[in-house]
């Protein structure tokens, strides 16, 4: 039976298999068949899981007997840093090369619970430090949309394999927009829920006030399917937030947004190109013919993000990877006494972006200048917080640009990492407030006789996703 996975939305592919139109086996194996003929020129995936096809014949049975939630019998791809059972992890570093997870995730556990059928572990920036998949461990994953251009990053094989077709949606990490920017480079839709709203737990530590797990997925409704799914309470993880307790549950429930927010001067001083600003005019254009009141707002302080992000990031990434020291986890390398040991380990293991972040946040948080650096960062973090909640006293959802520009080529920023730092620029901030933000598709733009995908940024206040669900999927004419 002939699937076209490129066409085929979660929503789609559970009547077709409620129907039994075709089995969630069959599903599999059209998406096992299509990693065969493309990926060996993306690479999105490091690893295919062999026991993807009991997954799926167990699906299969769960639909035989009733027992079907949105996700069963869905292909889905879990980023290479979420733990996942006897599986290996290796977060795109060979420092925990061989290194296997001695149990699941939250998300994953969630995933299994309901029949979903996970296909792989996929690419990214080594510990997810980076934003266009260059600086993985194993080679870098390419845009199938364009092999000579990166797909993004960190979750760049994540994103990947959903545009190419390889699965319906797979599972990412964003510490600083690595979920949206890959979303926007490739064309599909990526949302990093509110702080919170999904466990960390099982996720390989990069920053840990900033990361959140969340999913991509070729539609809006996909992306909310997936989310309901792995958000929720986690015992393991006394940073997840239970709504039931939320004092604004009520509101949230039936909150329809209104009007859209839109941060000019900040836009105006990053100088978008023409045709990315022609690009983000038109959808803002499109907003304003499907409803919504367009609302000036100022964010005076959004600007130090990208600095202020620079500080705090690797200060908390320097603390996360010290526990990797070839004695506890992955590869050791001998040297001539227990500090050799762990130099020769780090030296061979780590890439050259982890080293780099280790020593500015090892220097920013040493004695003389934690106060200096870390604590400025932080309380520059506090102002950016108070600017958002301020802006969403007038505004139901903020619309940026998820990023500057589209896709570019490899190599193109690899040695300048201001240059590759500023890719998060639009991102940033929600992972400083902890605000949950979701990119879109907003149309293409043509370079060098291509066309290339760029995203449109919706950002809303804290546990309020369902405002951007119901923006997004309004905005992409989603029934």
């Amino acid at each position: 039976m002939t699937i076209d996975i490129l066409k085929l939305s979660i929503s789609d592919a559970r009547k077709k298999l409620d129907a039994k139109e075709f089995t969630a086996v069959e599903l599999l194996d059209t998406c096992l068949s299509n990693i065969s003929e493309r990926d060996s020129d993306i690479h999105a995936f490091i690893e295919i899981y062999e026991d993807a096809r009991a997954m799926a014949e167990l699906a299969d049975r769960m639909i035989s007997d009733g027992k079907v939630s949105a996700l069963t019998g869905i292909p889905i791809a879990i980023k290479d840093n979420i733990c996942v059972s006897g599986k290996r992890v290796t977060a795109a570093s060979k420092i925990l090369d061989g290194f296997l997870a001695p149990y699941d995730s939250t998300v994953v556990s969630k995933l299994k619970e309901v029949g979903a059928v996970l296909i792989g572990r996929t690419n990214m920036d080594e510990f997810a430090m980076g934003s266009s998949t260059e600086y993985s461990a194993y080679g870098p994953t390419k845009n199938p949309l364009d092999t000579t251009r990166v797909p993004g990053g960190s979750s760049g094989g994540s994103s990947a394999a959903v545009a190419a077709g390889f699965c319906l949606a797979s599972l990412g990490s964003d510490t600083g927009g690595s979920i949206r920017q890959p979303a926007a480079l490739c064309g599909i839709v990526g949302l990093k829920p509110t702080y919170g709203r999904v466990s960390r737990h099982g996720l390989i530590a990069l920053g840990s006030s900033l990361d959140v797990i969340g999913p991509l997925g070729k539609t809006v409704s996909d992306v909310e399917s997936v989310f309901e799914t792995i958000s929720g309470k986690d015992v393991m993880d006394s940073t997840t937030v239970d709504m039931k307790d939320y004092k604004q549950e009520i509101n949230l429930e039936h909150k329809v947004p209104k009007k859209i927010g839109v941060p000019r001067i900040f836009l105006e001083e990053n100088k978008l190109r023409k045709n990315v600003a022609e690009n983000f005019e038109s959808a803002l254009v499109r907003l304003e013919q499907l409803g919504y009141e367009l609302v000036d707002i100022l964010l005076p302080n959004v600007r130090y993000s990208v600095p202020a992000y620079y500080v705090i990031l690797p200060a908390e990434a320097s603390s996360n990877l010290a526990r990797f020291d070839g004695v506890k986890y992955g590869i050791h390398k001998d040297g001539e006494d227990l500090i050799g040991d762990y130099f020769s380990t780090r030296g061979d293991g780590l890439g050259k972006e982890p080293r780099r972040r280790i020593m500015i946040g090892t220097y920013v948080l040493s004695s003389g200048y934690y106060e200096a650096y870390y604590n400025r960062a932080n309380s520059v973090r506090k102002l950016i917080s108070k600017d958002f909640d301020d802006a969403f006293k007038i505004c139901d959802v903020i619309a940026t640009p998820t990023t500057a520009g589209p896709a570019f080529r490899f190599g193109e920023k690899l040695e300048d990492p201001v240059q590759m730092y500023l890719e998060d620029i639009f991102t940033v901030s929600s992972n400083h407030t902890g605000m949950p933000a979701m990119s879109i598709p907003s149309g293409t733009i043509d370079e060098e006789g291509v066309q290339l995908p760029l995203g449109l940024q919706l950002i809303a206040p804290s546990m309020q996703e369902n405002s951007l669900f119901l923006v997004g999927k309004k905005f992409l004419n989603e029934h």
